[in-house]
């Protein structure tokens, strides 16, 4: 599903990413684990064609999203395929306080211009499966942090992505409402077979992910 090559990344004379080689499988839940500053965001956004990577001619760098390089796309070309590939989970939720929930997880079918009758269904669907259909109408101002960010997650699968990248999902909720996430990611994956690179520094979350990627100075050090 994933497959990276040489991957390096300077701001200016600071060198973030230092020929980064990555391959993680359909249907696997990886986690990437490091210190404050060691690369970890960097490379997930460059992954996830938030960002993209430094010299990509002088490093001969490669990256495959479901087998397609995403590098030689275009503005437009990227933009559909991120719509349609990928979905991205941060540590704020990130929705859009004028918009009620439901709102919020269509913006993506929005965004695509799908006029896609069965888009409601599904978000329907996804609310049931993350237990929040009763917030449906709510903003987020009225959501508890654990609602919010499930929210947030139904928005990522929306579009039924085959690939959720995550920094921090965790970061800014409690123990109870993280081992709840925690333990979605993997019902998600046991379901429709998605594929999760999850950046944290939540120790728990990172041992039970099926693989663990540990990142020092810009570099994988680690493969458990």
């Amino acid at each position: 599903m994933i497959k990276a090559k040489n991957i390096h990344k300077s701001y200016g004379s600071l060198e973030v990413l230092k020929g980064v080689n990555i391959e993680i499988p359909d249907g696997e839940i990886v986690s990437i684990v490091g210190e404050s500053g060691a690369g970890k965001s960097t490379l997930l956004q460059i992954l996830g064609t938030l960002d993209k990577p430094s010299e990509i001619d002088k490093y001969q760098t490669e990256i495959l999203l479901d087998q397609k390089p995403f590098l030689s796309m275009s503005d437009k070309e990227l933009s559909k395929f991120r719509n349609q590939n990928i979905g991205f989970v941060f540590q704020f939720h990130q929705l859009l306080p004028e918009f009620s929930a439901l709102e919020n997880v269509l913006l993506p079918v929005r965004i695509s211009n799908k006029t896609d009758a069965n888009a409601l269904d599904r978000a329907h669907e996804l609310f049931d499966e993350l237990k929040i259909a009763h917030r449906l109408h709510h903003k987020p101002k009225e959501l508890s942090g654990g609602e919010a960010q499930r929210v947030a997650v139904a928005r990522a699968l929306i579009n039924s992505p085959k690939i959720i990248f995550a920094d921090e999902p965790t970061g800014n909720l409690d123990s109870k409402n993280a081992d709840g996430l925690h333990q979605l990611f993997f019902d998600l994956r046991d379901k429709y077979n998605q594929t999760f690179v999850i950046v944290t520094h939540n120790t728990g979350l990172a041992e039970s992910t099926d693989r663990k990627l540990v990142m020092k100075d810009g570099q994988i050090i680690g493969d458990y």
